[in-house]
């Protein structure tokens, strides 16, 4: 035995036979800066344990946690034409949506699905923010529009979850055009009198702020959710003011009478429940997955079988008395 097979042939081993440790195994919260493992971030809905930071979440996690037992159907969209305007900044449009459908995983920034939430089917809407801010294009105007109509074909109501940075500056005057497109497939579902109920998360402002966002017949907010539709730091520089603490967020939105709720991510679902089948003029849920029993009538008792009464008992009559013989 020497220093050879001692230290050298063992280091070299272990170099060869190190493991690499992922990278992604911790997450920042970004609000209080507490190390999350990635698992137990997942398990509670990318909801920070420590502050109850919100942070983003993909349409399809959401969805997954959303529908019973995680069961969605992808609807299709129509695909609008790639590069209309033949846009180029620092990189040509196509390359930028190449890039982001690569890195997400998904086609554009809304994701269209059908299921059902404690046996309430609906048609849901998912925007994500990964995707190019989740900007609103052409797009999306086709994803609104081939919800609505599927929501009216179905007769059932329409779930949007937004989060967007606005309009997509590569499709200039073509993505404001999604504004008032996105307006008439909401008039769609109130002239069928089917509810379309808005769930707004981190950010949702510009133009979505200004049009499909906002026309929601209930607005639900995640908590400390940016609304709006200029940012505060840009009504700051104009107005030369300082704004109040909370300006823009949900909660102050909450108390000054645009949104009807602020409901934590993880009550979400149960909240949605609720809402729905109030809506639909369906009975409440049981608490938990399964609905309420359909009311029934209770069947009848089973009649009983007609007993004849019975006979009295026969008395024996009386013997007669032998009279005495007479003496």
């Amino acid at each position: 035995m020497n220093w050879i097979t001692n230290y050298v042939r063992p280091t070299i081993n272990s170099l060869f036979s190190r493991r690499e440790v992922p990278e992604n195994l911790w997450t920042k919260c970004p609000e209080c800066g507490t190390m999350l493992f990635h698992r137990e971030l997942k398990d509670n809905l990318n909801v920070c344990t420590s502050c109850n930071h919100h942070m983003a979440i993909t349409p399809r996690e959401r969805f997954t946690a959303l529908f019973d037992g995680g069961i969605f159907t992808e609807l299709k969209v129509p695909e609008p034409v790639t590069d209309p305007l033949h846009f180029r900044d620092q990189k040509k449009y196509p390359e930028r949506l190449k890039a982001a459908q690569k890195a997400s995983g998904e086609k554009d920034s809304m994701l269209v699905v059908e299921g059902e939430i404690a046996r309430t089917p609906i048609v849901a809407i998912g925007q994500d923010f990964s995707f190019m801010a989740g900007s609103m294009g052409m797009y999306v105007g086709n994803a609104m529009l081939a919800a609505a109509e599927r929501a009216v074909k179905l007769k059932r109501p329409l779930v949007l979850f937004s989060a967007s940075g606005g309009a997509r500056m590569q499709e200039g005057i073509l993505s404001l055009m999604q504004m008032p497109r996105t307006t008439v497939a909401v008039q769609m579902l109130k002239e069928a009198n089917l509810p379309y109920i808005v769930v707004l998360t981190h950010p949702t402002t510009g133009g979505v702020t200004a049009s499909y966002a906002m026309l929601g017949d209930v607005q639900i907010a995640e908590p400390n959710a940016l609304i709006c539709f200029a940012g505060p730091r840009v009504i700051e520089q104009t107005i030369r003011e300082k704004l109040p603490e909370g300006f823009q967020r949900a909660e102050y939105l909450l108390d000054h009478g645009m949104l009807d709720r602020v409901t934590h991510r993880k009550d979400l679902r149960d909240e949605l429940t609720t809402v729905l089948r109030m809506l639909t003029k369906q009975p409440p849920a049981v608490r938990g997955e399964l609905p309420a029993p359909e009311p029934e009538l209770a069947p009848a008792a089973p009649e009983a079988p007609a007993v004849e009464p019975e006979a009295p008992e026969a008395k024996p009559e009386p013997k007669p008395e032998k009279k005495a013989d007479k003496a």
